[in-house]
């Protein structure tokens, strides 16, 4: 039941509808949330753009090596002179490359590994050129390890597929797949029908695709990432907070940083920064009120944040009708909305 493509069409996607106060469940399609919106509720996107940060090259021998960049929005911004930047990364080749090593990835990028830590390899590129450029020239689309391209490649562009159609700021490795579903159709309707639309930022990591190892869930580390709130979005939430409208998240990356803005006084800050709050039952919510969210992987912290929004039995409950009713599971699947 793991969709391996998207929907022919982003709104056409299946949509379950859980109201936590009454358990009661409805089976809509997603273009529904139409109908399911009020004029006065606010919809949370996470704007986040997913860049082609998997790179292919070899090492000195000829051996060959991947590369997924890790920090893009903060290395970009902080790179040592014009021609060269450095990234952390994560690394797979056949044999672990020392510090010192040099990677060749074609005639105008080249690459050297300055350090190795905790798993994280930090390498300096060398561009003739523009970095962004070549690296959207021959970067890939680092799609999560249970969709297998090799049987769908031709029907699919992961390029377009596996991004939002508000995406606009560039730093993810892995989308944020809920705000998959919308259509730049939906999106017109819903502001036309007074439904607000605010945007923030969140760069999804590499972390969102770990499991919890840990037996006590309060032990585990949960990866941080890179968000930003402006202060025209906080404003706009703390507004309609104050008017006791609804507040929708897109997704568990937006429910998270919300929940993690949230100050002392019950308001929305703005600012940027590191966000490492880890959601999971027995977490009181703040500032969201509802959400829109994929069917997640078992054991993630994505499904322990669900877990403590929907109540953990009744989530089990909800992907067990999910099962019976043939919804489509992960990133290109389908959806949930829970009120």
């Amino acid at each position: 039941m793991i969709a391996q493509e998207p929907a022919k069409e982003r709104d056409q996607s299946k949509l379950l509808v859980l109201d936590r106060e009454t358990g009661r469940v409805a089976h809509h399609r997603f273009h529904d949330l139409f109908d399911l919106l009020s004029p006065a509720d606010v919809l949370v996107i996470n704007n986040t753009e997913v860049i082609p940060g998997r790179l292919v090259g070899r090492k000195k021998t000829g051996g060959r090596i991947e590369i997924l960049l890790l920090d893009y929005a903060i290395a970009n911004k902080k790179r040592p002179s014009k021609n060269i930047y450095i990234f952390d990364c994560l690394v797979k080749a056949s044999n672990q490359p020392k510090p010192g090593t040099r990677l060749y990835f074609d005639a105008e990028l080249k690459g050297e590994i300055v350090s190795l830590q905790g798993g994280i390899h930090r390498i300096k590129f060398f561009c003739n050129g523009d970095f962004n450029d070549r690296l959207y020239q021959l970067g890939q689309i680092p799609l999560p390890p249970y969709i297998k391209r090799g049987l769908h490649r031709k029907s699919c562009d992961d390029r377009l597929d596996y991004q939002t159609v508000y995406a606009s700021q560039k730093g993810a490795v892995a989308a944020p797949t809920a705000g998959l579903h919308f259509s730049k159709r939906l999106l017109k309707r819903l502001s036309s029908k007074g439904v607000k639309i605010v945007p923030i930022t969140l760069h999804v990591g590499y972390g969102t695709f770990s499991p919890v190892r840990e037996t006590d869930i309060r032990n585990h580390r949960i990866h941080s990432e890179w968000y930003h709130i402006t202060k025209e979005s906080a404003g706009a939430l703390n507004r309609a907070r104050k008017d006791n409208c609804r507040i929708v998240a897109v997704g568990t990356t937006s429910v998270r940083t919300l929940e993690y803005a949230v100050n002392f006084d019950g308001e929305i800050a703005p600012g940027s920064g590191r966000c490492d709050l880890f959601i999971y039952p027995g977490f009181k919510f703040q500032a969201v009120d509802a959400m829109i969210t994929n069917f997640h992987l078992p054991g993630s912290t994505l499904l322990m944040l669900v877990a403590a929004f929907a109540g953990l039995e009744k989530l089990l409950d909800i992907y067990q009708e999910a099962v019976k009713k043939i919804y489509r599971f992960y990133s290109y699947g389908d959806a949930m909305f829970i009120t």
